[in-house]
């Protein structure tokens, strides 16, 4: 059997801007693209913190250091300048693979700036 887990994500990153007529996709400061192990053209599921919308779509490279999130194309009905979104990635695995990930989890700021890096998720508290 074959599991879902979560790969990467881009927690709290604000988006920079959104481009209706651009071709679709999401693009991502290459710099926070390695961090949390997101690949060109790799499908992203995108949930939307200030409006609650989530879709899917594809990162594409923004260049490096400029801190751009840009939602693009249908998506940019989505999200608009100063959303703060999550931006996560999935990977499949065998059952023993899961056992040993860990996912790359990558926190951002209001100017996406990484405030800090980890590989798990502390318990919720009740």
């Amino acid at each position: 059997m074959e599991l879902t887990l979560l790969k990467s994500k881009l927690h709290r990153a604000c988006v920079t801007h959104a481009e209706l007529d651009y071709e679709g996709s999401c693009a991502i400061d290459q710099e926070l693209m390695e961090l949390a192990a997101i690949h060109e053209y790799e499908q992203l599921h995108i949930y939307n913190l200030t409006n609650g919308e989530r879709f899917t779509t594809y990162a594409i490279a923004a260049s490096r250091g400029s801190r751009v999130i840009s939602v693009n194309g249908a998506a940019a009905h989505k999200a608009a300048p100063q959303d703060r979104v999550i931006i996560c990635t999935y990977a499949r695995m065998s059952e023993i693979e899961a056992q040993r990930h860990q996912p790359l989890l990558v926190y951002c700021n209001e100017t996406n700036q990484v405030l800090r890096t980890a590989q798990t998720i502390p318990a919720q508290a009740a």
